[in-house]
């Protein structure tokens, strides 16, 4: 071998060395990450599964601490199984396959550990609308009558529906105009958006109860609904700002030379680049209207007008100390509309950037 084959050789020998180093740097940086973030994650986890546990487990009177835990041990591997096959495994068959796998091990030894203590006994308020009054008398609580918890789900997806909507569209057309056209004190009103969503809204209860109570809005939904949106709008169309921002003009003066009209550009070119945004923008909407509870709770008064964040702390209230089961079910049942809507749409979620805003 010659001189320059062995320098050849050796300096080959010395990439494949170090291209192995930082393959394993690599890997153990990825694997570190991971497992700090499944630690900090548990705390977070545990009173979810506890719930849900309780839900389907728990008798009158209390709840069985042993279940509790068999239930843990099933369902933190899963989630953390599941959680590593779809980060460390390359996207295809393989890694749905391995999710379906641990899936399916969770799901037969949480049959064989904690299937004869699961029962659906605690959902029962979904079809019979005195429960909790029968679960209260039983126990001596006197009190009002309950609304039946169908009651109060319709009022809150009214409530989340309609702010939604209204958050939706009023910011995006605002945030359109504000990013596109110059007028006087564009730069002030900007900074006055952020300083309007900077004042706590606890601060707020006591004017806007006085405003609420002249206008004859108090104790009525669309009440509440006014002020949610005015107190969600400020940051809002600040975030839709930022999303046309990052759509260059050219697209829209070209759509206007070929024909279109502002509006026909605006909804057929404008929209489709920012409908990332708009679907954030929705999401963080219902979920506030859903889980909104300070205005809600200050602002209605009619058990006809209760909504579930109301409603869930009534009964948490009456029953936490009679009947664990029902509480935690109608927590769960509180929890579901925002969690499937937050799997559905997590793909466009973490796809969200606000881009360069410009002043």
């Amino acid at each position: 071998m010659s001189p320059a084959d062995a320098t050849h050789t050796v300096a080959q020998r010395d990439w494949q060395a170090a291209a192995r180093r930082s393959l394993w740097r690599r890997r153990l940086g990825m694997w570190s990450l991971v497992f700090f973030l499944i630690v900090v994650s548990l705390p977070i986890m545990l009173p979810y599964f506890w719930m849900l546990t309780i839900s389907v487990s728990a008798r009158t009177g209390g709840a069985d601490t042993i279940v509790l835990w068999k239930a843990c041990a099933v369902l933190v591997p899963a989630v953390i199984g599941v959680v590593l096959t779809r980060t460390m495994m390359p996207p295809g068959g393989q890694r749905n396959l391995a999710g379906l796998a641990v899936i399916a091990i969770a799901a037969i030894t949480g049959v064989v550990l904690i299937g004869p203590d699961l029962h659906a006994n605690n959902y029962r308020f979904l079809w019979n609308p005195n429960i909790v009054e029968e679960i209260r008398g039983s126990s001596g609580a006197g009190g009002d009558q309950f609304p039946w918890v169908w009651t109060a789900f319709t009022n809150s997806l009214i409530f989340a529906v309609a702010n939604t909507v209204v958050v939706l569209t009023v910011s995006t057309l605002a945030g359109y105009y504000i990013s596109r056209f110059a007028f006087a004190g564009r730069a002030t009103f900007l900074q006055s958006l952020l300083v309007l969503h900077a004042f706590p809204a606890m601060t707020l209860i006591i004017p806007i109860f006085l405003i609420m109570h002249w206008a004859g809005l108090l104790d009525t939904i669309s009440g509440v609904i006014l002020v949610v949106v005015t107190l969600e709008l400020p940051f809002s169309i600040f975030i839709m700002k930022g999303f046309f921002d990052a759509v260059p003009w050219d697209i829209e003066m070209s759509a206007m030379t070929d024909g279109a009209s502002r509006r026909q550009a605006f909804v057929q070119v404008i929209l489709p680049q920012v409908k990332v945004g708009m679907l954030a923008v929705g999401v963080f909407s219902f979920l506030k209207g859903w889980e909104e509870y300070v205005f809600v709770r200050t602002l209605l008064f009619e058990k006809s007008n209760w909504m579930m964040s109301l409603y869930l702390f009534w009964v948490s209230d009456d029953l936490m100390g009679v009947d664990y089961g029902i509480v935690a079910a109608v927590g769960v049942f509180y929890v579901l509309p925002s969690l499937l809507l937050y799997v559905t749409c997590q793909k466009y979620l973490v796809q969200m950037t606000i881009g360069g805003i410009k002043g």
